[in-house]
């Protein structure tokens, strides 16, 4: 990458569709726009069709377009969920522009997809790699997954997501409810595995619990359709409630209430809901996936396999019978939360990979 000087900090952000999107990936955007934006640079964001990552001819029209508008060797971050699905617009402006690729996770990795589509999606983001300087990913799990898209390792820098120091973080020491409180955040898509999660609730042998799930019911409507289905034909209504997107006051709300973080994501590129729940002092059980066995690695939670929802039973089960492991996970989810990096040090390594 080219050296930018102080009086050459301005960076252009592409991204598919509102940035006030509530996910995690789009968070870590706004993150790192506001962040760099403190630091004195100038950061424009320009808005992608929301048909990413699989556009029409006039959504990639339209991101053509946007990075004709831009100078030569100006430095510009293209968001992974549209950059893996426009690689001959990246290509055709790799050589007058400083192209640099935030990849949160490779897209042939999303849960639900066809075999041609996963094939494709795995091609199409191959080539877009190839158009760039260099790419960011949020955890080392992506950077190794990067291996199969012939990508060198000197281009990929690692830097995990930022957590926020809250007055709202409690220390736990067990169960807070005559009910076990359970809380998952997470939008309702096939890859973050509620259906697991519905059908391992369903067959536990107590209605104990009540299980919050926090996160968007409209971006996959057919997910949300099904899952509701699904959770009136256990009879769990009284027990699983769907809250959909909530704001940021009532998300650490949810977090100081629960007694459990529970993710049943068949893939992550990192996990924020889990690292988010860990600096509130909240334990986790999680499927094996993204940053979850690193994170959990201090004893926070519980790790089971993806897409097993009898090893879910299993866990859960297990945390309701013995309050005092739960007890543990909770006292060593909040000595955790001064390992966990800051929004804060996240954007001076961006500051630091942007001028270097």
């Amino acid at each position: 990458m080219h050296s930018a000087g102080a009086s050459a900090r301005t960076l252009t952000l592409l991204v598919p569709g509102d940035l006030a999107t509530a996910t995690g990936g789009y968070r870590y955007d706004r993150e790192i726009v506001s962040g760099l934006q403190a630091l004195g640079w100038q950061v424009q964001v320009c808005a992608l069709h929301a048909s990413f990552p699989l556009p029409d001819s006039a959504a990639l029209a339209h991101a053509e377009a946007q990075l004709s508008a831009i100078g030569d060797q100006q430095c510009v971050l293209i968001d992974g969920l549209a950059l893996g699905a426009m690689p001959d617009v990246a290509l055709r402006h790799a050589r007058r522009l400083r192209l640099i690729g935030l990849v949160h996770h490779p897209l042939a990795l999303e849960t639900g997809l066809t075999a041609l589509q996963a094939r494709q999606l795995h091609e199409s983001e191959r080539r877009a790699l190839q158009a760039l300087q260099h790419i960011v990913v949020t955890s080392a799990e992506t950077a190794a997954a990067l291996q199969h898209y012939a990508v060198d390792a000197a281009r990929i820098t690692v830097i995990e997501p930022g957590t926020d120091a809250s007055d709202t973080a409690r220390r736990r020491n067990g169960r807070g409810h005559k009910h076990l409180s359970l809380l998952c955040v997470a939008t309702l898509t096939p890859r973050k595995g509620h259906a697991s999660l519905i059908a391992a609730l369903a067959h536990l042998p107590h209605r104990d619990w009540q299980l919050h799930c926090v996160g968007s019911s409209t971006r996959s409507a057919d997910t949300t359709t099904a899952l509701q289905a699904t959770i009136a034909e256990a009879g769990l209504d009284q027990h699983v409630i769907l809250h959909g997107e909530v704001d940021e006051a009532t998300l650490r709300m949810r977090y100081q209430q629960a007694d459990l973080l529970v993710q049943a994501s068949h893939h992550e590129g990192y996990g924020m809901a889990l690292a988010d729940a860990l600096a509130q002092g909240l334990p986790v059980l999680s499927t094996a996936t993204g940053a979850a066995p690193r994170l959990l690695a201090t004893g926070a939670g519980l790790l089971v396999p993806t897409a097993d929802s009898s090893a879910l039973q299993a866990a859960l089960q297990r945390l309701w019978q013995e309050p005092l492991l739960l007890a543990q996970l909770g006292e060593a989810a909040w000595q955790h939360r001064a390992n966990l990096p800051s929004w804060q040090h996240t954007v001076q390594r961006w500051d630091q990979v942007l001028r270097a």
